[in-house]
């Protein structure tokens, strides 16, 4: 039996706002004349589903996705489309919705700035009918497929459907065609300081930087290795190495700081009860032991500590 094909990227968008503009059909050839019996009349054709159907309206009439995933266009990107459709046209329309007082964005941002940068009254559109789920899951689609997206917007993007749409991680997976692990990889991006989602959203980290670094537990940490992974551009491996290191490093601070306050609070307890005390700690648990030789250095210690037999 065959394989079934794995699910991509493209199978929510490209059932939901179909292809590219349709090509002008070609006349057919003229069939030669019959000489007895007269041609059949041509069946009309079948009227295009509406959610195919390319118009024009008024660039100004259509608004912004509030749910873009993308925070920054390169505006230089921006005006080399803008060039390029003014020699050869716009071939894929951008796709809008209904929305009280105009059109709002699904899918073609950058194609939508490069008409305004023409200073171009109409722009081509597609007109589908779209929830508010649906059309955030389309926008980050469009996005997802591009290579530019950085993992920063698009764990943002992630984020914003689970928590705007109250959708499970499982959900969001399946909206988008990826495994579940991948969105749960991408949502724990955004644990990470300020500062690293910085590095990451520029390409100064990638996103097997940021894994390695989770795995530190301590934020300050975290920015400590960020900053040497940048400034020294180190390797994946390379930063798991320093992770090591520095776990190692701060267990070993830590151990003898509890050796520190385990012996400091012997030295009160023994100063407080006059008789050597010993006190044992393994993590976060331990016991105190306070010796004592006679029924009367008994009372005496019950005594100190408030309790009479």
């Amino acid at each position: 039996m065959a394989t079934p094909p794995k699910k991509s990227l493209g199978r929510g968008l490209g059932n939901l706002i179909g292809g590219g503009v349709a090509k002008p059909a070609q006349p057919a050839p003229a069939a030669p004349a019959a000489a007895a019996t007269p041609a059949a009349p041509a069946p009309a054709p079948a009227a295009a589903p509406n959610a195919l159907a390319v118009t024009e309206l008024p660039v100004a009439s259509i608004v912004p996705n509030p749910h873009q995933p993308r925070k920054e266009f390169d505006e230089t990107a921006v005006k080399e489309l803008a060039e390029s459709i003014r020699s050869e046209g716009l071939l894929q329309p951008i796709v809008v919705r209904k929305v009280k007082g105009g059109y709002e964005l699904i899918a073609g941002e950058r194609r939508l700035r490069a008409f305004r940068h023409l200073g171009q009254k109409f722009i081509p559109v597609r007109v589908i009918e779209a929830s508010d789920a649906t059309s955030a899951v389309l926008a980050l689609l469009e996005n997802l497929q591009r290579a530019d997206l950085n993992p920063v917007d698009e764990a943002v993007g992630v984020a914003s459907l689970m928590r705007d749409f109250n959708l499970t991680q499982e959900a969001v997976a399946d909206r988008l065609g990826k495994p579940r692990a991948s969105i749960a990889n991408l949502v724990r991006l955004l644990q990470l300081d300020r500062e690293i989602l910085g590095y990451l959203g520029k390409g100064q980290l990638s996103t097997g930087h940021a894994k390695v670094l989770l795995g530190l537990e301590q934020q300050a940490h975290r920015v400590q290795v960020a900053r040497l992974v940048v400034e020294k551009g180190l390797s994946v491996r390379a930063t798991e190495a320093e992770v090591k290191a520095l776990a190692s490093t701060k267990k070993t601070e830590r151990k003898r700081a509890e050796k520190t306050v385990v012996a400091d609070v012997q030295k009160r307890l023994s100063s407080h009860f006059s008789t050597p005390v010993a006190v044992f700690r393994k993590g976060v648990k331990g016991t105190i032991a306070i010796p004592f030789a006679s029924d009367d250095e008994l009372a005496r210690l019950l005594e100190k500590i408030g309790v009479k037999l």
